[in-house]
């Protein structure tokens, strides 16, 4: 008896440390995100890239079967954030988004996305990286990276520019047609005596920038000043900002500009993938000896490749 009492008796469990925590497998993994508004949101990201199109078009761009794209389009539709043109059988964004989009640019969205690859690419430059977006006729900085606080800036977040010259040229590269011939047809301000004022060579750079990619500047609105420039891209492919590095001509003298294209290229195609862009394709490299690249590989959508066209007042 005594022998099956002790082969019935349970032994008990060690106890545990009071200090002990214990976690579940699969806390330390665990997955957050919903399946059905990661759908959604390529769908909606297929929508801005490709749109205007019909259901089919869409749900090849989202990768989800037509189902699932109607119903969610549907679903969008109801709360004002899709319209379907029945007539022709397609669907677009709606209005609804231009009020998250505003709200977004209060918030500072893109400064707030950009600072950490502007703060990435200053640390490895050692240069200050700015961060430039077109406003209507002007160009308008919306974030700084200082690397040295012993360099004085010549601009702020906040601060207005022109368009025609230094970095800021790379955005009316980008502009639309008409914004680039009423800037064009304008009486250019000088401010230095390398600024570019005869419309008919900015025209043509204006088209050397889109086909390079990139753009050096210097001295053209500050003496004395360098910049090296690339553009910044949304979910549709189109130039929404461009990315530079600023620097004083002394620390800037041949060939350390071109050498540093690749670094401006890079940060500024990671920051557009982190803004929705599509990946880039690979950076053309030059000869060894021969830094610069030939080419920016970025392949946008044909819808992108409008503003890219010469100016009709220059054909």
């Amino acid at each position: 008896m005594a022998s099956d009492a002790r082969t019935k008796t349970k032994r008990r469990p060690a106890a545990k440390p009071a200090n002990s925590r214990t976690e579940e497998p699969s806390q330390a993994a665990r997955d957050y995100n919903i399946a059905a508004v990661g759908r959604a949101l390529d769908l909606l990201e297929a929508l801005a890239r490709v749109g205007p199109a019909p259901l089919a078009s869409l749900a090849d761009a989202a990768g989800c079967t037509r189902t699932a794209g109607f119903r969610l389009l549907r679903t969008l539709q109801a709360r004002g954030f899709a319209i379907q043109d029945e007539a022709r059988g397609v669907w677009r964004l709606g209005a609804r988004w231009s009020v998250l989009g505003r709200a977004a640019a209060e918030q500072g969205a893109l400064a707030a996305t950009a600072m950490p690859f502007l703060v990435e690419l200053g640390k490895a430059t050692s240069e200050n990286v700015y961060l430039r977006v077109r406003d209507g006729m002007q160009s308008e900085t919306v974030a700084i990276y200082q690397t040295d606080p012993a360099l004085r800036l010549y601009t702020e977040v906040g601060k207005r520019g022109p368009l025609h010259a230094g970095s800021s040229r790379l955005l009316l590269a980008h502009a639309p047609e008409a914004v680039q011939t009423q800037v064009l047809a304008q009486r250019l301000p000088r401010f230095t005596p390398a600024t570019r004022i005869d419309p008919a060579w900015i025209a043509a750079d204006l088209h050397r920038i889109r086909t390079r990619g990139y753009l050096i500047t210097s001295d053209e609105v500050i003496p004395g000043s360098v910049s090296i420039a690339a553009p910044v891209r949304d979910t549709t492919g189109q130039v929404v900002a461009t990315l530079f590095v600023g620097a004083p001509s002394m620390r800037m003298r041949p060939p350390r500009p071109r050498a540093m294209v690749t670094q401006v290229l890079d940060a500024a195609n990671r920051l557009s993938q982190a803004l929705g862009a599509p990946a880039p394709a690979a950076v053309a490299r030059a000869p060894e000896g021969k830094p610069e690249p030939t080419r920016q590989g970025w392949t946008p959508a044909p819808s992108t490749l409008r503003p890219g066209t010469p100016h009709s007042i220059f054909r």
